[in-house]
């Protein structure tokens, strides 16, 4: 028993990278992309605005089409649906820079963010589920290898805008690397299957209600930093006459604030508990909202915006992990969460746009602080992120097809001997 317990152990740490290499690809994916909008807009002869509207389709695939990954998982199992999900995710890359007009730019931008949806439901109820054996946090983590494949996909796309290549080809080059990448990443996650008699998930359903409270928290988070990212380097250049190098500064300094800040969370919510850690987190970024308000100099805004980046840094993690355990269907409670944020994300910067121009951009901040301090004042919804974990047990959770727990015990509550391997809820 012992030795099956260790090819168990074994098998879970094969999982935790493989899944963690999962979310680099996702995010090289996303990456690539952003670097390339410019050429992709001048190919597509679209306006600015024109070009506005064709990037609200990626959020309106991902939300129609998110509910539908739990199907997708019941049917084929957990490690061949995320296998061809994140597959028709990074092969999706090619379609917008092959779009010669408005029309055929939405309809790529609408399959792009249709399977950037699916995958990132389908790697984030993996993560839960491997985060759920090891006992300890990981999903911080995986969103920081996240955050970092974004950035090398940003980096690489950089150097290709620099030497002017064409936008279609670099892209195919990006699809084809990384969509190796993520078949052999694939082979090692965990192969999670639906029991014999057990239903399979709506193809479409209203998020339960736990996960509507949960994603009220991650909303909270993702304006935050939406405002963040794509006003942070305007606020600076027009309250703070700042330099045009320094604003930019100031997007990256905020975006590399959550990145390590995500890669370094797990320990810090191991150790304090995911609501307690949410907290401090709004306290943070609530604060850095006020410097950001009340700043008088480019330095003082700069250190609010990275207070911000700290404090929210790991929320949107810790909400998948919190819905992958508030109920018997992890993948339609993530798909909720997925949905509320990925809304969150597309109106924050219109949102922060018509009440400046309305009022001021210092208003549209204050607004962001408030939110933030909402993040301190409703953290406790993520409570069923916090079961067990401070002693590092971890609750049997539901495979993300749904599966009921087979045992209701703590794995870390058991003698070892005794305790469930990962193998026998896998077959």
């Amino acid at each position: 028993m012992s030795e099956m317990s260790e090819a168990s152990r074994q098998e879970v740490r094969r999982a935790r990278y493989a899944v963690a290499a999962v979310f680099a690809v996702h995010g090289a994916v996303t990456g690539s992309f952003a670097t390339r909008v410019p050429w992709i807009q001048d190919h597509a002869h679209v306006s600015a605005g024109q070009l506005g509207i064709a990037l609200a389709f990626p959020a309106l695939g991902a939300s129609l089409a998110m509910p539908l990954a739990g199907r997708i998982s019941h049917r084929f199992g957990a490690r061949t649906a995320l296998r061809g999900l994140l597959s028709l995710w990074t092969l999706s890359l090619v379609l917008p820079s092959l779009s010669p007009d408005l029309l055929t730019l939405c309809a790529a931008l609408f399959v792009y963010g249709a399977s950037a949806g699916m995958a990132d439901v389908a790697m984030n109820a993996l993560g839960v589920e491997v985060e759920n054996r090891l006992g300890r946090s990981i999903m911080s983590g995986l969103h920081g290898l996240w955050s970092a494949g974004a950035l090398i996909g940003s980096a690489a796309g950089t150097l290709a805008a620099h030497l002017g290549s064409d936008a279609r080809l670099h892209h195919a080059l990006a699809a084809a690397v990384l969509t190796v990448l993520g078949l052999v990443a694939c082979t090692w996650v965990l192969d999670l299957q639906p029991a014999e008699d057990e239903e399979p998930p709506p193809r479409f359903a209203l998020p339960p209600k736990s996960a509507l409270l949960i994603g009220a928290v991650g909303f909270c988070a993702v304006f935050a930093e939406g405002a963040s990212l794509d006003w942070s380097a305007v606020y600076l250049r027009d309250q703070l006459d700042s330099s045009a190098g320094l604003a930019a500064a100031c997007t990256t300094g905020f975006t590399l604030t959550m990145a390590l800040a995500r890669i370094a969370g797990d320990k810090v919510v191991d150790r304090y508990g995911a609501v307690r850690t949410v907290r401090v987190g709004g306290v943070l970024a609530t604060l850095g909202g006020l410097l950001i308000v009340v700043a008088d100099h480019p330095a003082l805004a700069m250190g609010g915006f990275a207070l911000m980046g700290l404090g929210i840094a790991v929320v949107v993690p810790l909400c998948f992990a919190a819905a992958g355990r508030s109920g018997p269907n992890p993948s339609q409670a993530i798909a909720g969460v997925a949905t509320i944020t990925y809304t969150s994300g597309l109106v924050a910067p219109g949102a922060i746009g018509t009440l400046a121009q309305a009022t001021s951009l210092v208003a549209s901040f204050g607004l962001v602080t408030v939110l933030a301090c909402g993040l301190a004042g409703f953290a406790g919804v993520l409570r069923a992120g916090d079961r067990n974990r401070p002693q590092g047990a971890t609750a049997a959770g539901a495979a993300p097809s749904g599966r009921v727990p087979a045992a209701e015990e703590p794995f870390c509550s058991l003698p070892e001997a005794q305790r469930p391997g990962p193998d026998r809820r896998s077959d």
